[in-house]
């Protein structure tokens, strides 16, 4: 007994005293938020869907201020819209650039057809931008019917004399990218008004450079070149009545009529609105740019209203998330992209002037469709790293990065050895609208166009974070 009375008080006392020793608490881990380009990805994207402000404000672009053709008051009303927006969404260096551009006025226009026996036949039409007109007097011609550089080709000099050219040339529908397939149609000799009127022709009639099937006129530009010495007159028509037309010449002689007001009434200045917001580390910048003229009778909701809101979306995001970017990202919204291309030309000397480094271009102008990609204009070893990339541009349906077309409204910039880079979108139904009365703000998808503006966001991110 004495030896368990022992044993116990001195078992109890270990466990006693093994209670009052004290005890290492192990060392806390400083703590780091592991950065993760998935995440910040998601954080865009997040932001733009729940509070992004590009849909509301294409309505306002479209509806309020309306088409925007240049050296016009809706230009003039368009560039202070923009100017809001910029300010808006809280950014503070805002600046326009004066560019020069051509003066143009549509006037009153009118095409009528007669078969042989018939009455005249109103058709819709539109006149090329910039086109000559007939200083509101009829012209009136025999038309010729011509599909192919070979059928002009094997007509003698004087077949064409004092005759109306049609051409009846349509997209090809086996091309599935239907921006090659618009740029091939719009390179063909047929088309052009130089070209044609060097055969003694006197006016020139084509079929609308579009997908759809209906009979709305697509507008399409002219350049005459310095060297000729006529310039005629020069329309284009809808598809079901260019190919009514090509029927009825198969069949008999066809008159047209033509009445064109339009006429070139020298220049005037326009601007081009930049925004930016500075870097934080340099001042190399990162440019993404559209155009915000429009034709003179449309929205031009997906050309190029879709693009102009998305750019402005990108600024206000990162203003909206605090990002601290190294370089500075700036926005140019372009003056004079429909009839002259006078923005971006402009823009570029500009920074060809000041010697003003840019590491990326960015351009958008093929609709507020769902993004497929980047279409890269850089060395191969720029290429190569965005396309490292992909992964984290996946789970946004952007896949596509092996394009290498840059047309847009950064080309000039090309000459001055900037890497450049266009939203590459779905654009199946992008050219049933183009440059037509069709191209209204109800064309435009919300969730599409905001998505494209996640992608735009993303891709900047990614230019700033690592070149």
């Amino acid at each position: 007994m004495k030896k368990i009375f022992i044993i116990i008080p001195l078992f109890l006392g270990g466990i006693l005293f093994s209670q009052k020793k004290p005890v290492k608490k192990p060392a806390k881990k400083a703590t780091t938020v592991k950065f993760t380009y998935h995440d910040e990805f998601k954080k865009i994207s997040d932001e733009i869907f729940t509070n992004g402000t590009a849909y509301d404000n294409l309505g306002e672009l479209t509806k309020g201020v309306g088409p925007r053709f240049s050296a016009t008051p809706g230009y003039t009303k368009a560039t202070e819209w923009a100017e809001k927006k910029f300010k808006d969404a809280g950014i503070e260096m805002i600046w326009r650039q004066d560019v020069r551009v051509p003066v143009w006025i549509r006037g009153k226009e009118s095409l009528q057809i007669k078969a042989a026996n018939g009455d005249w036949k109103n058709i819709k039409m539109l006149s090329f931008g910039n086109s000559e007109g007939t200083g509101g007097k009829d012209l009136i011609g025999e038309i010729v019917l011509i599909n192919t550089t070979s059928e002009l080709n094997a007509l003698s000099i004087g077949q064409l004399k004092d005759k109306i050219v049609f051409v009846n040339l349509p997209i090809d529908p086996k091309i599935i990218n239907t921006v090659d397939s618009y740029l091939q149609a719009a390179k063909s000799k047929l088309i052009s008004s130089s070209v044609i009127a060097k055969t003694g022709a006197k006016a020139l009639i084509i079929r609308s450079l579009t997908t759809a099937l209906d009979d709305t006129p697509h507008a399409k530009m002219v350049y005459y070149e310095p060297d000729d010495k006529v310039k005629i007159p020069s329309l284009t028509i809808g598809v079901r009545s260019a190919d009514e037309l090509e029927k009825l010449l198969k069949k008999q002689k066809v008159t047209a009529k033509l009445n064109m007001a339009a006429e070139s009434k020298g220049e005037a200045i326009n601007h081009n609105i930049i925004a930016e917001i500075p870097g934080k580390k340099d001042a190399k910048v990162i440019v993404l740019g559209a155009q915000l003229d429009s034709w003179d009778f449309a929205e031009g909701a997906h050309d190029d209203g879709s693009g102009v809101v998305q750019c402005i979306e990108v600024l206000r995001t990162l203003k909206a998330l605090n990002y601290d970017n190294n370089h500075t990202i700036r926005v140019v919204l372009y003056a004079n992209s429909e009839n002259g291309g006078q923005g971006r030309e402009m823009y570029a000397a500009y920074v060809k002037k000041r010697d003003e480094k840019h590491v990326f271009a960015l351009g958008t102008d093929s609709g507020g469709y769902s993004p497929r990609g980047f279409s890269l204009d850089m060395a191969p070893q720029r290429r190569k790293q965005i396309f490292e990339w992909k992964n984290y541009f996946l789970p946004y349906g952007v896949y596509d990065f092996d394009q290498t077309y840059a047309i847009q409204d950064i080309s000039p910039l090309k000459k001055l050895d900037i890497p450049l880079a266009e939203m590459v979108v779905d654009t199946q139904r992008y050219f049933d609208y183009h440059h037509s009365v069709e191209d209204t703000f109800d064309k435009v998808n919300k969730r599409e166009l905001l998505l494209g503006a996640v992608a735009m966001t993303q891709m900047i991110f990614m230019i700033d974070k690592n070149w």
